[in-house]
């Protein structure tokens, strides 16, 4: 017998006589089966990657890359650190930060936040707070009708205190002069000269932003910083920048990038995505089965015909390349038509913006939707060998048919 007839005879069996038309229709839903779950696996995959994607791209915008600090707390020798930041491959941006924890109040609300003193002309080089300012401009200095220092805020934090552009507030730090009563509270007013919008509740409620001369001084940080941090041009690459940097400044600095400081996060939507892979991959288990059992019914309906296969010299591995061969062509065709089906259904989404989010909620308007090759050929391998795996049982079975018994009778 000529090679090649596993092929030829198994393609064949896929078009069943008209009296076995419920092994063609069987094979039909194992193809629907497999094409809807790989077609489901790959567009929650790729809606998973867009709000992840959607969540670095927010955490980055209000955070570096790299973030270099002192184990002493305050950093004096800063011109020395960004020096030896900027001589880094991929380092396109450095600034000096300050950081802190005070409390803002306008009239009788009150609220905590994280203040940040900045330098207004680098931070654009390593944040996007200036394009993430909706009203107002990232002015600093002291103006207005009072001379007051100018602050910029988040959008929610200007909801939780009722101010607007303009408008004063308190701040008061608790690490303020001793006095015979003890600890006296610091405070000082400011004027809202900007508000920005980063899309995350947790910065747009939380954060405040000064120059660094005027958090100098009411942090008591002299002539002092917290720290400085870096902006590259792969942010793939702030691992090794960091641990690099690490190495040339040593002890005391420390640096650390951007998915250490969120390394919770981000492991917990990975985990989620893993979960997700798993969970959908039943619907593929199903119809693996519904493989199984058709080409046990093909099995039973040919084994007259496996019988002269074998009479006529076919051999066992023969005779399993044809059914495998079967199976097989039912979990591409279902893979083929599954991942074209998720690719357009995820263009769809990503294009026309179909499903709409409440905003106030998520801080999306849309459902993102990122896809990536490497998603697709993952679940198309994944499809296939379930495919590929459903056909053994069957096709050992075929393999053992004794010609004998079809042929008895015959």
């Amino acid at each position: 017998m000529r090679p090649a007839y596993p092929l030829f005879v198994g393609l064949r069996y896929l078009r069943a006589k008209k009296r076995n038309r419920s092994i063609s229709v069987n094979t039909i839903i194992s193809i629907a089966g497999v094409a809807l779950g790989v077609m489901a696996l790959v567009t929650v995959l790729s809606v998973m990657t867009g709000f992840q994607d959607d969540l670095r791209k927010k955490i980055l915008g209000v955070n570096a890359h790299v973030v270099v600090m002192q184990y002493t707390g305050r950093m004096t020798d800063s011109r020395r650190v960004m020096d030896e930041a900027a001589q880094e491959e991929g380092v396109t941006g450095v600034a000096p930060f300050i950081i802190g924890q005070v409390m803002l109040s306008s009239g009788d609300k009150v609220h905590g936040v994280v203040l940040r003193g900045v330098d207004p002309l680098k931070e654009a080089e390593t944040t996007d707070l200036l394009s993430n300012l909706k009203e107002g401009e990232l002015d600093f200095t002291e103006g207005g009708e009072k001379g007051l220092p100018g602050l910029v805020i988040g959008r929610e934090l200007s909801h939780i205190l009722g101010v607007h552009v303009g408008d004063r507030v308190n701040m008061i730090s608790p690490l303020g002069a001793l006095g015979p009563m003890g600890m006296i509270p610091k405070a000082r007013g400011f004027r809202v000269t900007g508000i920005f919008e980063a899309g995350m509740y947790e910065y747009d409620a939380s954060l405040a932003y000064i120059d660094i001369p005027h958090a100098q001084d009411f942090l008591n940080m002299e002539d002092g910083i917290t720290g400085v941090e870096l902006r590259l041009e792969d942010i793939y690459e702030a691992g090794r920048v960091a641990r690099r940097l690490q190495a040339r400044l040593g002890y005391p600095y420390h640096a650390r990038d951007w998915m250490q400081m969120n390394r919770n996060l981000f492991a917990a939507l990975k985990l989620e995505k893993i979960a997700m892979f798993l969970i959908l991959t039943l619907i593929i288990l199903v119809a693996a089965f519904n493989i199984v059992g058709t080409l046990v019914m093909m099995v039973i309906e040919k084994s007259r015909d496996i019988a002269i296969l074998k009479t006529m010299g076919a051999t066992r591995r023969g005779i399993m390349t044809i059914f495998m061969t079967q199976g097989l062509f039912v979990g591409i065709l279902g893979t083929a038509l599954g991942l074209a089906g998720g690719y357009i259904l995820c263009y769809v989404l990503q294009e026309t913006q179909l499903i709409s989010l409440p905003g106030d909620v998520y801080y999306l308007d849309h459902l993102p939707v990122h896809m990536r090759a490497g998603d697709f050929l993952w679940v198309g391998l994944a499809a296939m060998l379930i495919s590929l795996l459903a056909t053994v049982y069957p096709s050992l079975q075929a393999a053992k048919l004794d010609p004998i018994e079809p042929l008895r009778y015959e």
